[in-house]
């Protein structure tokens, strides 16, 4: 974790954490250092947010100084910016969100030429620049200085994209999408129905300020309610960028990114397209996936929490498919980083290749009650690694045997321990939960 940059970009609060300044000069580092040798393409994205404006054109100002050309797609998903980056060969993409964060929260995510996030180097040596000035960029003189230049192209070349990898029509399928007013909301639509899909929209409607507020797939009881009164077959729900995607069954009921990467990893073996009979996950998945993948037949590998080590774990091992349950879901055959849309498709296909519904392809998998307690600690390597809480810790695994399980994390951004347990009732999540915690609190490890 650097100073600005941690595990999804450089975020913060618009105007106090993030500034115009921060991305002028983030824009003037990149410019020169993808331009060393030749005169760099950098495209950038955003989503709906007020302040994205704000930051886009400082961004392309920084990177226009340094002689670098700007491409702006402006209104757009955080995949798409990854998939142009690879399909036309751009230096760096820049994608300005915050995620499911609210709107007055921004970030700057940086793409590299895979399409996968920058090298942690590199995000180190903008930090260096950002707080000392070194190194010392010169600016671009006369016909030296870059562009800025309008590029909706890149939009409608990623919705094309998104429509042919659809494996089936999905003509008499009444779907239900839920585009947090973010990203989205100018795509998804057109792509599903391409597909033959019949779409209805809800929160589609940006106005600057709206991004994710009771809307989106860390809100999904709007969309919930919708399925369930208009008969639908199924509902997506995305995030502020369209890296996410939840969905909800013909009944009403979330299905979480467990769900998904179950239905996803059996789909895609039945279709001979599962390499190493292998799905990726962190560590944070609950054990009712691990037990049904383990009926399945599927192997499974774990990562710690985040996208960025699903995909590196996927990418070095050459796997398909793996993800979060947030709803980050990576599909390696289309997409280097997580997709919402194309999400979408696949478990449209899964529907359609088996005939069967999500409710139908979600229930071999029972999901054990899990409770999350978030400990605020003076010193997160004292309280890690404190006997008696390890011992206390070691006390609930043995006590929950085959049955559940428990892990206790740090925090990467907050002096925060976060102890989880997974269990067949809540009683037995609350009861392992507290008894480590009251260990913590009899050691002096907890803040008051």
């Amino acid at each position: 974790m650097g100073k600005y940059f941690g595990t999804d970009g450089f975020r913060g609060e618009a105007n106090v954490q993030l500034t115009a300044e921060h991305a002028f000069a983030i824009g003037r580092y990149i410019g020169w250092y993808f331009g060393q040798n030749h005169r760099a393409r950098i495209v950038i994205g955003k989503d709906t947010r007020r302040s994205g404006d704000m930051l886009e054109h400082a961004l392309a100002s920084g990177i226009a100084e340094s002689g670098a050309d700007a491409y702006l797609m402006q209104v757009t998903t955080t995949p798409s910016v990854a998939y142009m980056v690879r399909k036309e060969q751009f230096d760096c993409g820049v994608m300005i969100s915050a995620s499911h964060n609210p709107f007055y929260d921004n970030g700057i995510k940086l793409i590299g030429s895979n399409g996968q996030k920058i090298e942690a180097s590199i995000e180190q040596a903008i930090e260096q620049y950002i707080d000392a000035g070194t190194p010392e960029i010169p600016r671009a003189m006369r016909e030296e200085i870059g562009a800025v230049i309008a590029y909706p192209k890149g939009v409608d070349d990623y919705i094309e994209y998104l429509a042919a990898a659809a494996g089936h029509s999905y003509a008499g399928c009444r779907i239900a999408i839920d585009c947090a007013n973010g990203s989205t909301s100018a795509i998804a639509a057109k792509v599903l129905e391409k597909a033959g899909a019949e779409v209805q929209v809800i929160h589609n409607s940006p106005d600057g300020i709206n991004i994710n507020r009771d809307c989106g797939s860390t809100h999904m009881e709007s969309l919930q309610q919708f399925v369930r009164e208009n008969h639908m077959h199924a509902g997506f729900a995305y995030d502020g960028d369209g890296d996410r995607c939840l969905a909800v069954d013909e009944n009403g009921n979330v299905i979480d990114g467990d769900l998904i990467m179950y239905i996803g990893a059996k789909y895609l073996r039945e279709q001979g397209a599962l390499e190493g009979n292998t799905l990726v996950t962190t560590v944070m998945s609950n054990i009712g996936l691990y037990k049904a993948l383990d009926t399945a037949g599927i192997r499974y590998e774990q990562t710690a929490v985040g996208d960025k080590y699903v995909a590196e774990c996927m990418f070095s091992n050459g796997y398909s498919i793996g993800g979060e349950q947030s709803g980050h879901i990576i599909l390696a055959k289309y997409a280097k980083t997580g997709d919402g849309i194309l999400t979408s498709l696949m478990l449209l296909d899964a529907m359609a290749a088996e005939q069967a519904s999500l409710a139908e392809l979600s229930s071999e998998v029972t999901i054990f009650p899990q409770l999350l307690k978030n400990v605020r600690v003076a010193d997160k390597n004292t309280a890690r690694e404190n006997a008696r809480m390890l011992e206390a810790v070691e006390a609930v695994s043995r006590k929950l045997g085959s049955d559940g399980r428990v892990l206790v994390r740090e925090s990467g951004t907050e002096p925060l321990i976060r102890v989880m347990v997974e269990a067949k009732t809540d009683a037995v999540c609350r009861e392992c939960v507290d008894s480590i915690v009251q260990v913590m609190q009899e050691e002096g490890l907890v803040l008051d």
